[in-house]
């Protein structure tokens, strides 16, 4: 435990090391793709440049989240100098300091967030481009507008807040999301009862492809990042055969320019 504190600690100092998590992490996803996927996508000229646009959105996402990191050590140093936050309230071992704070920050980041986009019109705009998307893949999991990447850094800020999580912690927590981002967006087909036993403790993929399904009311459900249990506790837990998944939108966005990569980022600011 103590050389998973001692190298999560910095790691925030490592950049290109957290990059090399993120690529490899990918590029597996990518290649499994090819070999089980769960749905033939049809894409609108090859799958090397529908990823080309996601992965545009992907890099703008970490650009704003790197601005944005400062704050993250600053809440997490403030809350450990003054006691503050469930982490320092209740105590223990670093395992529970660790559980503590990934439960927290998907609470707030993860599935807080996720539900106040689909609730809310403002922020319902920006998140439109995310679901817009007609081929759904792992290049998908970070396709959001830059607006919606600085207010996920905020929820992050809050879930960091309340939990009074220290540094390596959140970065355990991070690394974890990314990867989990991917493989519950990754086109890969798993046996139904491999994806159902780990959807009662984690978010599965066909629990996530369920939500990006095109019609109501699927697409308000399943907000999870990481763990599922929010979804089953708070009742927006939905199921939904694969076969019958289609991506995509019934509304708001016009589904020939779901890889229109200028379209989409300006999308937002017209009238839906």
């Amino acid at each position: 435990m103590n050389d998973i504190i001692t190298y999560f600690s910095n790691l925030e100092k490592r950049p290109l090391e957290r990059a090399g998590f993120f690529i490899a992490g990918m590029v597996l996803l990518w290649a499994v793709e090819n070999f089980v996927p769960l749905i033939h996508n049809h894409y609108k000229k090859t799958k090397v440049r529908h990823a080309g646009t996601n992965l545009a959105f992907t890099a703008i996402h970490f650009v704003v989240h790197t601005l944005l990191a400062g704050g993250i050590v600053f809440i997490a140093g403030w809350t450990s100098n003054h006691g503050f936050g469930l982490v320092n309230w209740v105590g223990g071992s670093a395992l529970v300091t660790i559980l503590i704070t990934c439960f927290t920050l998907d609470f707030f980041a993860g599935w807080l967030c996720h539900f106040v986009e689909h609730k809310i019109s403002l922020f319902w705009r920006f998140h439109i481009i995310h679901h817009a998307d007609n081929n759904v893949d792992v290049t998908t999991g970070l396709r959001h507008h830059p607006l919606e990447s600085v207010w996920r850094g905020l929820f992050f800020y809050i879930g960091i807040f309340v939990a009074g999580a220290p540094m390596y912690a959140v970065l355990l927590y991070q690394t974890i999301l990314v990867f989990i981002t991917g493989f519950t967006h990754a086109n890969i087909s798993l046996p139904k009862w491999l994806d159902r036993f780990i959807g009662y403790v984690l978010v599965s993929p066909n629990m996530h492809k369920v939500h990006h399904h095109w019609k109501q009311p699927f697409t308000d459900s399943n907000y999870g990042a990481v763990f599922s249990i929010w979804d089953r506790v708070l009742g927006t837990y939905m199921e939904l055969d694969a076969s019958e998944i289609k991506y995509g939108l019934d509304r708001y966005y016009p589904n020939e320019k779901d890889e229109a990569f200028f379209a989409l980022m300006k999308r937002p600011f017209e009238k839906l």
